[in-house]
């Protein structure tokens, strides 16, 4: 199949997509970048796996292609064997996503190459694997990667993320910062409610730990928690919450569409946000865009990029901190305000539209 578009072709990999169930900050990253590129005259396929969700393949109404084959392990290979055969078109560049694992794409595609990394997983191998795979994973993220892909671009989407890149020896002078965006919130969808809610944004899965948020609760009498996302640690969260007798005050909204998500964010009295790590921390603009202030962890990677502590919500040394802080904004209504209008004006910084931009600028700059 040869491409008809105006403009070079590109391919994206990415094991997931959005409607996966476990869908998240990075399958909107490049289905934004991919619908930016789309608008602007380029063919785009994105390739993922296959899920219950998503047709095999698809065609989105900014007219990006969507292949899903293979299965949360084989796509890798699978992306591969389609390549090969001609079936992801004819790209002149590769966008390979490193969720951990990239696709290697430059032991097959003779065509340059991008690593789009939105965080190293150095912590999180271990959270979620057992020890010999997270071994095989950090040993393939740390050494063969960056050894396979010496001489390629990277784009990272925080100053943490090119900083830890540059540790495993990545060049610094190939890595591109560009941060995600995020959509400007369309007026008070809903007014702050009456109670204090707090706000959990995100998959369900260990290394998110919505535990701590619970243990938030529990320590806040009168404080209400509302988790919106699903996952495979949903149960162990619910059992948790009947532990600590705070069943009655956390809803489980499991998966929202955007108009609730939107509703939930103007609601909230503070997003919480007590990841183990995040390449940005997508979920704190979205809420800064609501003028909702977010508490998250220091040591958590690119969140201490998107919160800027003390302005427009706080960073914690520690989980004692982190409820320390939780505590002061939902009894401080003038510091929520102020930090809100401060997050308002930070969350404006970043749009999708200026992430599509500078990454047809990137492109334009490869292929060109």
């Amino acid at each position: 199949m040869v491409e008809t578009a105006a403009l070079p072709a590109v391919l994206i990999l990415n094991w997931r997509d959005l409607r996966n169930p476990e869908g998240g900050g990075s399958e909107l990253y490049a289905e934004q970048v991919a619908a930016s590129l789309a608008r602007r005259g380029h063919a785009v396929t994105i390739m993922c796996a296959a899920h219950s969700h998503g047709a095999p393949e698809e065609r989105t109404p900014d007219g990006v292609r969507i292949v899903r084959r293979g299965g949360r392990h084989t796509v890798y290979a699978r992306a591969a064997w389609e390549y090969l055969r001609g079936r992801l078109g004819r790209p002149a560049m590769v966008i390979d996503v490193q969720n951990g694992l990239p696709f290697l794409s430059r032991l097959y595609a003779r065509r340059p190459v991008v690593l789009l990394v939105h965080h190293v997983h150095r912590e999180q191998w271990r959270v979620v694997l057992g020890p010999l795979a997270a071994r095989f994973g950090w040993w393939v993220e740390s050494w063969l990667s960056p050894r396979v892909h010496r001489g390629c671009r990277y784009v990272a989407v925080s100053e943490s993320t090119r900083n830890e890149l540059s540790s495993l020896g990545v060049d610094p002078e190939r890595i591109t910062i560009i941060h995600n965006g995020t959509p400007p919130a369309v007026g008070a969808l809903a007014p702050r409610s009456a109670e204090p809610t707090l706000l959990v944004l995100g998959r369900l899965v260990p290394h998110k730990r919505v535990e701590v948020a619970l243990r938030v609760v529990a320590a806040l009498p009168g404080v209400r928690l509302v988790v919106a996302g699903q996952g495979w640690w949903l149960e162990p969260l619910r059992e948790e919450a009947a532990r600590l007798g705070v069943s009655d005050r956390v809803r489980f909204a499991g998966f929202v569409d955007e108009g609730e998500k939107q509703r939930l964010l103007a609601e909230s009295w503070a997003m919480l946000v007590p990841s183990l790590k995040e390449g940005w921390g997508l979920s704190v603009i979205e809420a800064a865009a609501h003028g909702t202030p977010a508490v998250a962890f220091r040591n958590a990677g690119g969140v201490a990029e998107s919160v800027v502590d003390g302005e427009t919500g706080f960073l914690a040394d520690s989980e004692e901190e982190f409820l320390a802080l939780c505590a002061r904004l939902v009894a401080d209504p003038a510091l929520r305000t102020a930090m809100g209008e401060t997050a308002r004006a930070h969350a404006g910084r970043f749009t999708w539209d200026e992430t599509g931009k500078r990454f047809a600028a990137l492109v334009d700059e490869i292929t060109g």
